[in-house]
């Protein structure tokens, strides 16, 4: 059944009035007809089905069939803070790590970051694909997608427990970092740019209490590790289970 979220005032007892975009997409693209059934969700976290009754050429007209939390929405509150990277790589990054249950996205910029001025456009961007990867996996409520900080901004403002893979750290890995977290509803992790973290950007991390783990004997690509940790994190707190 096809997934939309849609502003929350577009809900009125039990009607909603389908405008705009997904209107356009409702009736355009996917050629829904009357008396077919749909999911909306306003963002909250609930979701409703939805039966269209009446199809007009600016908007559409559902009747709520039922409301319900949403039941794929992670417990606990992943923070990806992803350094800027080349091309695309960013766009894979948000799309998937949507899809494994980030809630909250903050683009960063490292010292070796060569992405430096992203722009409007892109924000535009990214902002479209973590919706339509929430719509696509069955999310509750969009991720939340910050605009693009510095990495010392980055670090004076994360809150509970969180970890940076790093390729130099030998000592602490990324299962007994969580053990040491213990069941928190709040994770943090620190991905950095192609070049990885400077020493100087690591030890300014473990200054904010930010603890640099290792993610095993093999190199991952910067566009790989924040989905590697989020699974992992995801896994570990049973987020995985039917």
């Amino acid at each position: 059944m096809h997934r939309f979220f849609i502003p929350p005032e577009w809900i009125e007892q039990n009607t909603v009035i389908i405008k705009d975009e997904q209107a356009h997409h409702l009736r355009d693209v996917l050629r829904i007809k009357s008396g077919d059934q749909i999911i909306l969700l306003d963002g909250s976290g609930y979701e409703y089905q939805v039966k269209v009754v009446d199809i007009k050429k600016d908007h559409i007209t559902g009747e709520i069939l039922e409301r319900c939390l949403c039941p794929s929405e992670p417990n606990v509150i992943i923070t990806l803070y992803q350094a800027l990277l080349k091309g695309s790589k960013l766009d894979f990054v948000l799309q998937k790590c949507t899809e494994i249950g980030v809630g909250r996205f903050v683009p960063i910029l490292c010292h070796r970051s060569i992405n430096r001025d992203p722009g409007n456009f892109r924000q535009a961007r990214w902002q479209k694909i973590v919706r339509e990867a929430a719509e696509q996996s069955g999310r509750g409520r969009i991720p939340v997608l910050e605009p693009v900080i510095d990495f010392q901004q980055a670090c004076a403002r994360v809150d509970g427990m969180s970890f940076l893979p790093w390729e130099e750290e030998m000592g602490l890995g990324i299962r007994n970092a969580l053990n040491k977290a213990g069941k928190t509803n709040q994770l943090s992790i620190f991905i950095g740019p192609e070049g990885g973290f400077t020493g100087d950007e690591v030890e300014l991390a473990r200054s904010y209490g930010i603890m640099p783990v290792t993610l095993g004997k093999r190199i991952l690509r910067a566009e790989t590790a924040g989905m590697v940790v989020a699974s992992v994190i995801c896994y570990e707190y049973w987020e995985m289970e039917g």
